[in-house]
């Protein structure tokens, strides 16, 4: 966790030549990949990490578990770079190109929620995902506002604490640069509070425990969620608890082999590892693939 968190190397980041299939094959097949709180419209939104994990990554499913877009932010203000654009187009792509891609909206994409039962470019629109594992489990699927207290009873104060996340990102952005001047590796002030204030550790407790409940209460094996920006896999009370993270600070997503094994994928700390990687073998004009590091957690 103390790599710089830079955009990935150009040697390794594929080109997109004009063309549909251009870059394809991706070079790692997963069953299926679930990714949330990517944020774009936002500065702190790593949309350069996001279009290399996605060029690399390929599944038969892939599940965006909301907060995709912020519309939050973008009513303060407008930030679209081309970044944020080619993300767009590259999911677009991927639902061309045969690839099931359901979109699970959050608070900051609730303008989504109006078109449930809708696809657009591909892409389906639901409120909430059974998916089956290749194992034979059911796993909810879900962005975890719904059970949220603070954005279902106090929205003024959800809005507040985004205002104040976005401030503490703005500053760590800037902590983080000095830091690599000096040599050392990135680190987030938004997850040092969270693990060290009593208050952010019980409601991330309470906000895992509310989901599992969620899951038993429907007769479900598990759920799969975003919304807090802390990726997770463990049991809770016999539930599997996944969070597949964000593409803010963590840059994890979630996914499952054709076993039905999940795991987490830290894409930058895959990126700083760079060294060590024992590559694929590449195809003509192509670099080769990043290896894939080990997970950060597995579960059975």
């Amino acid at each position: 966790m103390n790599a710089p968190l830079l955009p990935p190397r150009t040697s390794l980041v594929v080109p997109l030549p004009d063309g549909e299939g251009a870059d394809e094959p991706s070079s790692h097949r997963h069953r299926t990949i679930w990714i949330s709180d990517v944020h774009l419209g936002t500065p702190g939104c790593k949309a350069a990490f996001l279009l290399d994990f996605l060029k690399w990554n390929d599944a038969d499913t892939l599940y965006l578990v909301g907060d995709i877009v912020d519309g939050w932010r973008l009513r303060k203000g407008w930030h679209w770079p081309q970044a944020h654009n080619d993300v767009v187009q590259k999911l677009l792509r991927k639902a061309r190109k045969g690839t099931r891609v359901v979109y699970v909206p959050g608070n900051h994409d609730e303008f989504a929620r109006d078109f449930f039962g809708h696809a657009f470019g591909g892409i389906e629109l639901v409120s909430e995902a059974v998916h089956r594992t290749a194992d034979g489990r059911r796993l909810l699927v879900t962005h975890g506002d719904l059970y949220d207290a603070v954005v279902q009873r106090a929205r003024w104060l959800a809005v507040l604490g985004d205002t104040m996340y976005t401030l503490i990102l703005a500053l760590n952005h800037s902590f983080n640069r000095v830091r690599a001047r000096l040599g050392f590796g990135y680190w987030s002030l938004s997850q040092y509070l969270k693990h060290r204030a009593k208050a952010a550790v019980s409601f991330i407790t309470d906000f895992e425990v509310a989901l599992a409940r969620a899951a038993r209460e429907r007769g479900l094996d598990g759920v799969v969620c975003g919304h807090i920006h802390k990726a997770e896999i463990r049991m809770i009370d016999g539930i599997l608890y996944c969070n597949d993270g964000d593409w803010v600070e963590s840059l994890t997503a979630l996914v499952e082999d054709e076993h039905g094994q999940l795991r987490l994928m830290q894409w930058s700390q895959i990126r700083a590892d760079e060294t060590p990687l024992i590559a694929l073998p590449a195809s003509p004009g192509k670099p080769a693939a990043p290896a894939l590091a080990a997970p950060v957690e597995v579960a059975r």
